[in-house]
């Protein structure tokens, strides 16, 4: 969430923001698009660029940074009766950053989706803006239950329901859908974006899959690494299908991650970005759950630094380099 929420506001200053056409969001950076999306009628853009991003974007994520949601979410979930952990966390989400914004009320444009998984097809579900309503009386769906669905992260936060529509019942699906973290299917939302948009631009915050020389034979922990390996696998193919997309000149833009290394952009004006600081900030977990100010002012500086060196190297050659971060500390 605060790695994306730095890219976006370089961005915002490299003046891209405005001219995005889709936003297509996974996981935790569903939250940051999510606060982007309901902030995006009141952006004050000159020239380009929102002279209001940071309270409208950044202050709401930061504020949400500040809570501890998954644990008391789940301990909730488990304890009150006719509530399940979903149900909690969409209710977090709406107190603390959405309110009760329904999708239909998102912009037209830039077209914001939401991606999760269907466990029940194995398939991607999309929410968006103009899509078919789950009832014929036009029963709404949240922009907090979209989000909510998006970054389920299994097994704890996942998973979250929906009423299906006449169509999807007709396909099959029953009159309840279950989905969970769109990165069980697709930790980059590409789907709705390559067969549509001429230039793509990734920023990825999924953690790196770690080297274990030594494997356990406990049957648990066995199947938790056989499934890690199914994840990164994944990631893997996800990313090798992006680039060659960027090779054979199928889409243009560029892709930055959290476990980058700056300095293999080949760049003499990139922010200072030591490696052993920007894997330190890769490897925090991804959870809701309270960060200390300055990291979370480190992983928005990290997310803002990256996106900078590789938008200049890839898309917008001719662009000032920043002064300075956002945050006078740099990455730690």
């Amino acid at each position: 969430m605060l790695f994306h929420t730095g890219a976006l506001w370089r961005l915002n200053e490299l003046g891209v923001l405005s001219r995005l056409d889709v936003l297509s969001s996974v996981s935790g950076g569903s939250i940051t698009a999510g606060a982007l999306a309901k902030a995006w009628p009141d952006l004050e853009f000159e020239d380009g660029v929102a002279s209001n991003f940071v309270p409208a974007v950044v202050d709401p994520l930061r504020r949400l940074a500040n809570r501890n949601i998954d644990v008391r979410a789940v301990l909730r979930g488990l304890l009150r009766p006719g509530r399940s952990v979903g149900d909690e966390v969409i209710a977090v989400l709406r107190e603390h950053l959405f309110g009760d914004v329904r999708m239909s009320e998102l912009p037209e444009k830039p077209q914001f989706v939401f991606n999760a998984t269907n466990l029940q097809n194995g398939e991607l579900w999309w929410f968006y803006r103009d899509k078919e309503p789950p009832t014929a009386a036009g029963e709404p769906i949240l922009l907090a239950t979209a989000v909510a669905a998006s970054s389920a992260f299994p097994p704890f936060l996942s998973p979250i329901t929906v009423p299906t529509s006449a169509r999807e019942r007709e396909s099959g699906l029953p009159e309840t859908a279950m989905l969970s973290d769109a990165g069980v299917f697709d930790n980059l939302g590409l789907d709705p974006v390559l067969p549509r948009c001429d230039t793509v631009l990734v920023s990825d915050a999924g953690q790196k899959f770690d080297f274990q020389p030594r494997i356990k034979r406990n049957w648990v922990l066995h199947l938790l690494r056989v499934l890690d390996v199914m994840d990164n696998q994944v990631r893997s193919l996800r990313k090798r299908a992006l680039v060659e997309c960027y090779v054979e000149g199928e889409a243009n833009g560029t892709y930055w991650s959290a476990r980058s290394d700056i300095d293999d952009y080949e760049m003499p004006d990139t922010l200072p970005a030591p490696k052993e600081k920007s894997e330190a900030l890769a490897a925090i977990p991804t959870r809701l759950h309270r960060l200390a100010r300055g990291t979370q002012e480190a992983l928005i500086n990290w997310g803002y630094a990256v996106a900078d060196a590789a938008m200049r190297k890839h898309v917008l050659t001719e662009a000032e380099p920043p002064k300075s971060y956002p945050y006078p500390d740099g990455i730690g």
